[in-house]
């Protein structure tokens, strides 16, 4: 008899726990997360563009639009700073958004504190670091996304297209956003096509695609217009289509046709230069 009212109390402790569980995940249309370089190439001016051009972008009206029309009207979204292999910091953590309060919030954790630069490039462990965050997510989202930014290759931790490959395995989806703006401390790292480098090294996933930022001007439309086109649902309006219609748009490319170690090797070749990444 004992051991029977133990195992329905056990039954019934299991239940209750799964239905915690289910009433704690809550469900948005898109979980997305916004990974941004921070590297020693770029000056404090470019790092505080940076900062600001997601905060616009964030509060803009389109992208708060984009929102609205999704099936379940708010995203939940997470900002990491990252560098090298053992340098990211989450600045706002997974916060829902589903109105312009909701986006000024973040706004306000983004831009609380200025932003700090670190050595070298790590894409790929910025991604590894990406898809263990979704895992810590409270949200359930229709569509998974990792958004990164970066001015260069890779140049440390694991090779980005294998670690490109398992995040996308796990169905998330990596968008790029490479910073073509030979700014910052220099460029003996650089690679002149990064455009390519991300097409095809980096981005992948269902719909991937990556919008090249060639002057720091265009930086905020850029964004804004990433974001609209990551967060549009099929039943948005015309305008949200012609976002994806603006160029440049670059598809995911189905082969790697770059050699995804070139930062890796343009390291080891010039080792003797100063270490600004």
């Amino acid at each position: 008899m004992a051991k029977a009212l133990f195992a329905g109390g056990a039954a019934v402790a299991l239940v209750l726990g799964l239905a915690s569980q289910s009433q704690a995940v809550e469900q948005v249309d898109v979980e997305l997360v916004l990974a941004v370089d921070v590297s020693l190439s770029m000056s404090p001016d470019e790092l505080e563009i940076q900062r600001h051009g997601y905060a616009a972008a964030l509060t803009h009206e389109r992208v708060l639009q984009a929102i609205a029309e999704g099936a379940y009207g708010k995203i939940a979204v997470t900002y990491v700073e990252w560098a090298g292999s053992t340098s990211q910091i989450v600045i706002v953590p997974w916060t829902v958004i589903a109105n312009r309060a909701d986006a000024e919030r973040v706004v306000r954790q983004l831009t609380a504190k200025p932003p700090n630069s670190a050595r070298r490039t790590s894409i790929s462990s910025a991604l590894e670091f990406g898809s263990d965050l979704f895992a810590e997510s409270a949200f359930r989202g229709m569509k998974r996304v990792i958004d990164i930014s970066g001015d260069g290759p890779n140049n440390q931790g694991p090779p980005v297209d294998l670690i490109r490959d398992g995040v996308v395995a796990q169905g998330i989806t990596i968008n790029g956003l490479p910073l073509m703006t030979n700014g910052g401390f220099g460029n003996a790292y650089d690679v002149e096509d990064l455009d390519r480098y991300y097409a095809d090294c980096v981005i992948g996933g269902p719909g991937a695609f990556m919008i090249p930022v060639n002057e720091w001007s265009q930086f905020p439309e850029a964004i804004r217009r990433k974001l609209v086109m990551e967060l549009a649902g099929p039943a948005s309006p015309q305008w949200a289509a012609e976002e994806a219609a603006s160029p440049p748009v670059v598809l995911a490319q189905a082969r790697p046709k770059y050699d995804c170690l070139v930062g890796e090797k343009l390291w080891r070749d010039r080792s003797w230069l100063w270490d600004s990444r």
